[in-house]
């Protein structure tokens, strides 16, 4: 098996003005010129929840989601006005997709509550925790193993000592913190890669660095707004070495939304996280 790349998106805020939309543009077209194999967006694609804003993105995104290289879990601003949380991720809250040595278990990490600003907490229940567990259970092996959610499952913070690791989706109460050990217990040596959106910044955690199998946990910051996206390589189930980012190209103000065609891949095995 040849190594593949996947591609962490987050955070696109669709609608929001002209810059977001020409963003977008401009990362379609940067993703199509490096022919990565697989896309993740963790969230927020649209600003207010409107359904012409979804609409937008599916048009701009269309080359992936035609050849079905593109997975989606909804944010806490795809709450917002027409509600399209269910439209980006329709059925339960926690499915599974598959491409290419990859099984990815997504989470919708949103609630009915979520607003930007006042509740991006999200919700997990421990219906949400066991089923989680299910599905990674059902992963074959020699397979990378991702939960993409929107929500983060470790705090923001620049130093994740042991101490400060968990402060979970809705607060510090004890039985949502309970929850989130539960939840890394379940993961760790069964799921790679945890890739969330949410944050401004981008992060890395290794909550478990000395396990054969160890578990990263990548926050993707806003991806348009940074100007660049987090491409992981992997095979045979297993990620190789750091993450390279990829940078977005620029495109000018009243550009087509018609794909590129360059075969440029680029080298993912040549920067850190």
């Amino acid at each position: 098996m040849a190594a593949k790349t996947l591609v962490h998106v987050s955070d696109l805020n669709l609608g929001k003005g002209g810059k977001y939309r020409r963003g977008a543009i401009a990362l379609r077209d940067t993703l199509l010129k490096a022919r990565v194999d697989h896309v993740v967006v963790s969230g927020d694609l649209t600003h207010r929840g409107r359904a012409s804003e979804l609409e937008s993105f599916r048009r701009i995104f269309a080359p992936l989601e035609s050849t079905t290289r593109i997975t989606l879990v909804p944010g806490d601003h795809d709450r917002l006005g027409d509600d399209v949380a269910g439209a980006i991720q329709p059925g339960p809250r926690v499915s599974v997709a598959t491409s290419d040595g990859i099984q990815i278990v997504r989470f919708d990490s949103t609630g009915p509550h979520d607003r930007p600003g006042s509740a991006e907490r999200g919700i997990l229940s421990d219906h949400d925790v066991a089923a989680i567990g299910e599905a990674i259970a059902t992963a074959p092996g020699q397979t990378l193993v991702v939960l993409l959610m929107h929500h983060h499952i470790l705090p923001l913070l620049a130093n994740h000592a042991p101490e400060r690791l968990l402060s979970w989706l809705v607060g510090s109460h004890e039985e949502d913190l309970e929850r989130g050990w539960r939840l890394l217990g379940i993961l760790r040596g069964r799921c790679d890669l945890v890739l969330h959106g949410t944050g401004h910044t981008t992060q890395v955690a290794t909550p478990f660095p000395d396990d054969a199998r160890p578990l990263s946990v990548f926050s993707a910051g806003h991806s348009t707004d940074i100007g660049q996206v987090r491409v992981f390589g992997h095979e045979r189930g297993r990620v190789l070495g750091r993450p390279a980012w990829l940078k977005i190209g620029a495109v000018p103000p009243g550009a087509e939304e018609a794909p590129p065609r360059s075969r440029w891949m680029p080298d993912f095995r040549a920067t850190g996280a």
